[in-house]
Parts: structure tokens; C-alpha cells; sequence
């Protein structure tokens, strides 16, 4: 897989947050221009884009704001159960360290608290910049 791929509206609040997990910015560009409008099916698109990598280098997050067209959906507050793409998962070494750095830059736990699983994982769903889903993994043992 390249990159997840997620649409934003406040690119630098976004960019900040995925910071704050250990992504590094990779790079920034305005996407636009007719070619661009053949590869989504939008036509005439002007996208404010940045591409972030993950600390081991293996995965990317590309984060879009679309100027033009606008957005037409917006599913930020749609539940764990929605169908379709709906949360990203990163694995973290410590969740409770993170989730104090992360409510820094507004993010909520989904439900009250973290929640082992067996003795393999402690886990939680947390809303982020503008609602994002995303998930916490942390390895036991």
C-alpha cells in the first residue's frame, strides 16, 4: 500500500496532530490542473495536499483540502460501525503518554476509557482534528 488517504478542512490543525503521533511532514503541494480532475473523476480540482510519513518509514497518511470542488459529504461524526474507510490505527508505545499529548490538540476519547484485550493489547478509539476517527494500539508483554 502507498498511502490512506484523508480530507480535511483545517490542513495545518491536521497536519500538527499526526505530528504529535510521530508522522513526519514529507511535503506539501497544491494539486490542480486538468490531468489531476481525469485521475478522480472531478474535473477542474484544486487540492491542498500534504503527505506524511510514519516513524518507520513503511506507510504514508495523505492529508487533502479541497479548494475547488467543495466537499460534498461529511461522515466525521458517523459511528465505529459506518460502512466504508473510517479510521486509521497506529500502534503506539505507550497509550496513556499519548493520549495526554494528543487531548493537547483537542482529541477525545470515543468511549470513557482504554480497554484491554487479553493480555495482548490495550486499545481505544479516539475523535481528532475536525472528528477523525483513529485508533490506539499498544502492545503488551
Amino acid at each position: 500500500m502507498d498511502n490512506v488517504g484523508i480530507v480535511v478542512d483545517d490542513l495545518a490543525a491536521t497536519i500538527e496532530f499526526f505530528s504529535e503521533l510521530g508522522l513526519e511532514l514529507e511535503g506539501r503541494a497544491m494539486i490542480e490542473g486538468e490531468w489531476a480532475g481525469r485521475v478522480t473523476g472531478l474535473g477542474d480540482q484544486r487540492v491542498e495536499s500534504a503527505m506524511m510519513r510514519t516513524p518507520d518509514g513503511h506507510s504514508r497518511l495523505e492529508l487533502s483540502r479541497f479548494l475547488a470542488p467543495p466537499v460534498v459529504a461529511d461522515h466525521r461524526n458517523a459511528p465505529v460501525n459506518a460502512l466504508g474507510y473510517l479510521r486509521v490505527m497506529f500502534a503506539v508505545d505507550d497509550i496513556d503518554e499519548t493520549l495526554a499529548r494528543l487531548r493537547k490538540h483537542g482529541a477525545e476519547l470515543v468511549s470513557t476509557e482504554v480497554v484491554q484485550y487479553e493480555d495482548a493489547y490495550r486499545l481505544c478509539y479516539i475523535r481528532g482534528p475536525e472528528g477523525l476517527l483513529i485508533g490506539l494500539a499498544e502492545e503488551l508483554g
